[in-house]
């Protein structure tokens, strides 16, 4: 044979070799997964194949794992090694990098991540912001004319032991030309986590709502928090604290206009004071539940605030919002279906005392 071609042929099937080289992860019931190994946690192995998609597989059911590239590894000792993993059976590996090889087994592998990457611990240790913003648009025409528009928007800045959030909301409906909603919130939520499932917190939040004819409303609130669950994918946490609440009113046009005749006869700024519910301006409870529950497919989160007054328990307000928040093909949007009640158990004058919102909004997610 030609010294030439010979030399040709061998790297054709060296070059070959390598375009089928692939990392590798085995399976306790005999499966064999063949990809590109992207992500390595203590509890989950992800895999890349041309076949699947992404595949994520428990590392307590993973017998042996070779991978083809180079990657730093760290293990359950706290040590990190750069280099590959080749399964030799019964959940052992070897590690081989510059500086030799290191005997291990796939249980301890706690971690890997690319030459040149972040650590993943030190990312986790770093506050990072994410936000999102949604809209929702309701309109009728015919034998009704309706137009209802909402906007919000939401910042939050986590951290590995706290979490502070901005958040602001409004809401616009006009039925048969008459508006039936005019409300507007912002606010201010600090949480602290000082001592595993117990966290302190303060908050603010602060708006007005023209149907209810509140002129402007504030609560401003601190006290303790108790993650009742706290797992990954899912957080249940309870609050308790001490809270100022103040809200005055705007006089009610309808009842003023009836109180006032036509002759004037009626002292005017008396029928103003029987016409505007009396301003609230006191100390009280906080009471607060904030339920989220991430799954493969979708989300849920369920949030419930009772905020009474010490000079009236019996003068309150209780919020609720509950929605189930859907991805779409791009992962930055959502779908957001749900529906929340603000409670008032002494509106202003001629209100009814709850008002229920069914909402879907379009929401952009972005970091």
């Amino acid at each position: 044979m030609n010294i030439h071609k010979f030399i040709a042929s061998l790297l054709l099937a060296i070059l070959a070799v390598r375009s089928v080289s692939a990392d590798i992860v085995e399976t306790k019931d005999g499966a064999r997964i063949v990809g590109k190994v992207t992500q390595i946690d203590g509890s989950i192995i992800v895999i890349d194949t041309s076949y699947a998609g992404s595949i994520k597989i428990k590392q307590s059911e993973v017998v042996a794992i070779t991978t083809d590239n180079p990657a730093n590894i760290r293990l359950n000792s706290g040590t990190v090694l750069q280099g590959t993993l080749a399964g030799i059976g019964s959940g052992a590996v070897i590690i081989t990098g510059p500086d030799g090889s290191l005997h291990s087994t796939v249980d301890k592998v706690v971690a890997t991540w690319a030459p040149g990457a972040k650590d993943p611990e030190v990312i986790a240790l770093q506050r990072a912001w994410t936000y999102e913003a949604g809209v929702d648009l309701v309109g009728k025409t015919g034998n009704s004319e309706q137009l209802g528009t909402g906007f919000n928007f939401r910042a939050t800045l986590t951290g590995p032991q706290d979490k502070l959030q901005f958040y602001s909301a409004y809401d616009r409906q006009v039925t048969e030309g008459q508006v039936s909603a005019d409300q507007f919130k912002a606010g201010v939520d600090y949480q602290n986590s000082f001592s595993g499932k117990k966290s302190w917190y303060i908050r603010d939040e602060a708006g007005f709502d023209r149907v209810k004819l509140i002129a402007f409303s504030n609560i401003a609130a601190a006290g303790f928090g108790y993650d009742l669950i706290k797992k990954p994918k899912q957080t249940l946490t309870g609050r308790l604290g001490l809270a100022h609440r103040f809200e005055s009113y705007r006089v009610d046009p309808v009842y003023f206009a009836t109180l006032v005749p036509p002759v004037g006869t009626f002292d005017r700024d008396q029928a103003r004071r029987l016409a505007t519910k009396e301003s609230v301006n006191s100390a009280g409870l906080d009471v607060g539940l904030a339920h989220s529950l991430e799954l493969s497919n979708f989300s849920i989160v369920n949030r419930f605030s009772y905020v009474p007054a010490f000079e009236d328990f019996t003068d309150y307000r209780a919020t609720h919002e509950s929605y189930l928040e859907l991805p779409l093909h791009n992962p930055s949007w959502k779908l957001r279906m749900g529906v929340s009640n603000d409670y008032a158990s002494k509106p202003a004058v001629g209100k009814k005392r709850l008002d229920t919102t069914y909402f879907t909004r379009l929401m952009l997610n972005w970091r």
